[in-house]
């Protein structure tokens, strides 16, 4: 199953602090729920695991990250990743995150294109993209909340905040699946009944 996802959020902190954080694997794991990083091979390679639990169908992924281009003038980052399941199935993915100034901080633009086989897929393509949209909205906020700290003033200390490992490794998917099933219901209601807000 072929899965195309394009997310962005924006940050209050400078352009040069969320580059440095987005080409940290370890601060970008840490605001991921679900995903751990197991070893760093080097600058380029990374190997770890990622778990989900969809209802009655789960899946734990472990395979590698590589940063196939860093491009700090562009403030873009390409990168390929691939995983395999217990259960033999693959997730393979490559994903580009872009980020932009503005006058109130940094646009952080995230686009993916994923392929999944085994028996995650049997939720469907709808569920799988509604509960990926809420897991990266609890990745922004983690994510703000590192970036949007403000600096330490002393001198010779450190312009990033310091790390706070997201409060569990595990996806909690259920919440997740009534937040989606629940938007998906109320959209259906409002087209049924001709009461979707006009646009303006």
């Amino acid at each position: 199953m072929a899965i195309e996802i394009k997310e962005e959020f924006a940050v209050a902190a400078p352009i040069a602090r969320v580059w440095d954080f987005l080409v940290d694997p370890k601060q970008v794991v840490n605001c991921m729920p679900g995903a751990q990083l197991d070893e760093v091979v080097d600058a380029e390679n990374f190997l770890g695991r990622v778990s989900v639990k969809l209802g009655a169908v789960g899946a734990s992924y472990k395979g590698k990250v590589r940063f196939v281009r860093v491009d700090e003038t562009e403030r873009e980052v390409e990168m390929s990743a691939q995983g395999r399941e217990a259960g033999g199935g693959t997730a393979k993915a490559k994903i580009t995150t872009r980020l932009t100034e503005t006058d109130g901080g940094t646009d952080v633009c995230f686009e993916a294109k994923i392929d999944l086989t085994g028996k995650i897929i049997q939720v469907g393509r709808g569920m799988i993209k509604g509960v990926s949209h809420q897991l990266f909205e609890q990745f922004a906020a983690q994510a703000k909340t590192q970036l949007e700290v403000a600096p330490p003033t002393e001198e010779g200390a450190s312009s990033m905040p310091p790390v706070v490992p997201a409060a569990s490794n595990e996806i909690r998917v259920l919440p997740l699946l009534l937040q989606t099933l629940t938007a998906a219901i109320s959209r259906f209601v409002r087209k049924l009944f001709g009461r979707a807000t006009p646009e303006r």
